[in-house]
């Protein structure tokens, strides 16, 4: 087990933020990043949280990414939003879009906003639960540099394309998931190679193409597989579509060719959709749905998605962070 610190999340939420400030974020850029990390970290993502500062900062200083970033909202129809992000980290053009595609889907009953020209490097839950908070059904996609093999093949062309899901449920926490369409997120491999751990078989293969139980052996020339075989390679091939081919952004291989690899993440877009139930299912739609709930919730051994995460959130106390990690992160100070 590594060594940890003991940090609260307000601790975690400072020490983020002036780490992105002093290289290169302004205010506004560094605190909705910072509230990403500590959120992240909060609720027990541990591969979305501190983990990624170095890499944001990495993208910072090697001048790919804009640390004054100002993102745009540009309206392509009524229902159509599209956030020019202006060369810099997603999180504050979600900041932006969300409330605007929210109105958008709530008069017309559904809504996209495709975001363009942004660095990705955070979970997706987050926008899709802001979108349940105003009573919509949340969606968003997006992609990343390849390191995952279609079913068949041992060389990556997808990324590890998440989807998440949010479903409003007014009064109570949001049925909501997110998840990579890989067998395992590729910050999850990462740090099980720091902390020494194995993973379970069908996760990845080696270099040689070979099945692997060694995080080391996928992070280091190795690739990760689809989860569900053909199935979850079907839904990454779609992911890439969305994400890419749609909002006319970088599939996962262009990303790969036009990416400095300095650590960070690789250019790219996020496609939201929101839609809201009111408009489109009725007055009853939420009594209706809860029915459904009260008999999944109701099955023996039945735990809702994202109901860890909310957990998490109520807990109050410190959060446990690597001690490497920490002393990498401030010596970005």
């Amino acid at each position: 087990m590594a060594d940890t610190t003991d940090i609260t999340v307000a601790e975690i939420h400072d020490l983020a933020y002036k780490a992105l400030l002093a290289n290169g974020c302004n205010e506004q850029n560094a605190l909705s990043i910072a509230t990403t990390v500590s959120t992240a970290e909060r609720d027990g993502s541990e591969s979305h949280g501190m983990f990624r500062i170095p890499g944001y900062v990495s993208a910072l200083r090697s001048g790919k990414v804009n640390g004054q970033a100002n993102p745009t909202a540009e309206t392509v129809t009524p229902a159509v939003i599209r956030m020019q992000g202006d060369g810099g980290f997603t999180p504050l053009a979600i900041e932006r879009g969300v409330p605007l595609l929210a109105e958008a889907a709530s008069t017309f009953g559904i809504a996209l906003m495709p975001i363009v020209n942004t660095y990705h490097f955070a979970a997706l839950w987050p926008e899709t639960e802001k979108l349940a908070e105003h009573g919509l059904v949340g969606l968003a996609f997006t992609v990343a540099k390849p390191k995952v093999a279609p079913t068949g093949a041992t060389k990556a062309l997808f990324g590890t394309n998440p989807i998440s899901v949010a479903w409003p449920r007014p009064g109570k926490t949001p049925w909501v998931f997110d998840m990579a369409t890989s067998a395992r997120a590729l910050g999850d491999i990462q740090i099980a190679a720091r902390d020494g751990h194995e993973i379970p078989p069908g996760t990845g293969l080696d270099s040689e193409g070979n099945p692997t139980t060694d995080p080391n052996m996928i992070a280091e020339g190795g690739v990760l597989l689809p989860f569900g075989g053909h199935k979850g390679s079907a839904i990454a091939t779609m992911v890439e579509l969305l994400a890419a081919g749609l909002i006319s952004e970088q599939f996962s291989f262009e990303a790969a060719q036009n990416d400095n690899n300095d650590g960070g993440p690789a250019r790219g877009g996020e496609l939201l959709m929101a839609m809201s139930p009111e408009v489109i299912a009725g007055d009853d739609w939420e009594a209706h749905c809860e029915t459904f709930f009260t008999r999944l919730s109701g099955l023996e051994g039945v735990r809702l998605p994202g109901q860890r995460r909310h957990d998490n959130r109520g807990d109050t106390g410190p959060r446990k962070v690597n001690n490497e990690l920490l002393d990498q992160i401030r010596a970005l100070l």
